[in-house]
């Protein structure tokens, strides 16, 4: 989203709402780290807190990657004081939680497919991922049924984030309240790019924007009545349509970098604020990583920078205006994101059931 969009949001948020202040903040959790003397029993007086339980969790594939559903995963320990056992779900994850700290066997059983152990060690209070599990077919099968593909599944997901509407009427796609989102394939990326750019609630929102340009002459070379209205609305979609693809399509493809927003919902006020605000200079990679957002940060100064094509020659301030314009819109994407991360999900009535869990 660019910076007409993400401020066309927020102004209709305040209008409708008041001035609504933000509280926020989210901090990462720490595993806690015990030292060899302190990793005893209970009955060697071990402190309750180094006997807090843990949870495991992670994804069964098979060998192309493509996840597979219904997988049943059993859980134990040596004295077999532990045994649980779950499902993976559509998209092939698991969780187990409440695990007591300690040694445990993971058991992976699916139709088709041979069984497969995975050992591990639960450390108190952990939250460990397991790494990728990958079933083998079993010998002498020939008819295994095939399992959706990573980019099958982040294209369902894609699909319930364009149902995402703030008060039911303007779009909302880029942010994904998934607690387990896949990365975008570049043909998703322009797909997106360009439904948000097409959308009728964006031409409205920008016919808002070009007339509050024109109510105060912003940009005066171009003029009053009709001729001028129709030279703001322009440039102000130039502005979007530009913003949009290269932040959010050519340069995430290119860089490999998602352009949404990761709804954390979770956590302290403080750090809530904190990751809200830093979403617009950092993002994930498509490899799951947090690194610098180059594709946004770049992507407002070649905006700006293409903008001084068609601005009134008057209005133009060369390096100057782009560097501001840039500088605005990396602003502007900090203050959309703490929209985000407190207020637009009490306002979107169409999240997913299982991606609404904060």
């Amino acid at each position: 989203m660019t910076f007409q969009l993400k401020y066309g949001l927020i102004v209709l948020a305040f209008v409708t709402l008041g001035w609504t202040s933000f509280c926020l903040g989210q901090t990462p959790q720490l595993t806690p780290v015990t030292s060899p003397e302190h990793q005893r029993t209970a009955s060697d007086g071990e402190p309750s807190a180094q006997r807090s339980p843990g949870s495991i969790s992670g994804t069964v594939m098979d060998q192309s990657g493509a996840v597979i559903a219904r997988a049943r995963l059993r859980l134990t320990n040596e004295d077999h004081s532990l045994n649980q056992e779950v499902l993976s779900g559509d998209n092939g994850e698991f969780s187990f939680t409440n695990v007591a700290a300690g040694p445990f066997q993971l058991t992976i059983t699916s139709v088709g497919f041979g069984t497969q152990t995975v050992p591990g060690n639960l450390l108190p209070g952990e939250i460990q991922t397991v790494p990728q599990i990958a079933l083998l077919i079993s010998a002498g099968i020939t008819d295994v049924q095939v399992s959706l593909s990573p980019t099958e599944i982040a294209e369902a997901q894609i699909k319930d984030e364009e149902k995402q509407r703030v008060f039911g009427v303007i779009p909302n796609f880029y942010v994904t309240y998934d607690p387990h989102p896949l990365p975008l394939t570049s043909k998703q990326k322009y797909e997106l790019a360009w439904k948000t750019t097409v959308d009728p609630v964006t031409f409205a929102i920008i016919g808002g924007i070009a007339g509050v340009q024109q109510a105060e002459n912003t940009f005066s070379g171009y003029g009053q009545g009709l001729q001028g209205y129709a030279k703001r609305y322009a440039a102000s979609f130039a502005d979007l349509t530009t913003g949009t693809f290269l932040g959010s399509a050519v340069l995430p493809s290119l860089l490999k970098q998602d352009p949404r927003y990761f709804y954390k919902g979770s956590g302290s006020k403080r750090s809530r604020i904190l990751y809200a605000i830093a979403n617009s200079v950092i993002c994930k990679g498509d490899n799951g990583r947090w690194q610098p957002n180059y594709s946004n940060i770049l992507g407002n100064l070649a905006a700006g920078g293409i903008s001084n094509l068609y601005y009134p020659a008057q209005n133009r301030n060369g390096a100057e205006l782009t560097l501001e314009n840039a500088a605005i819109g990396t602003g502007a994407t900090a203050v959309a994101n703490l929209v985000e991360e407190f207020l637009m999900r009490k306002l979107t009535p169409n999240i997913p059931h299982d991606s609404a869990k904060p």
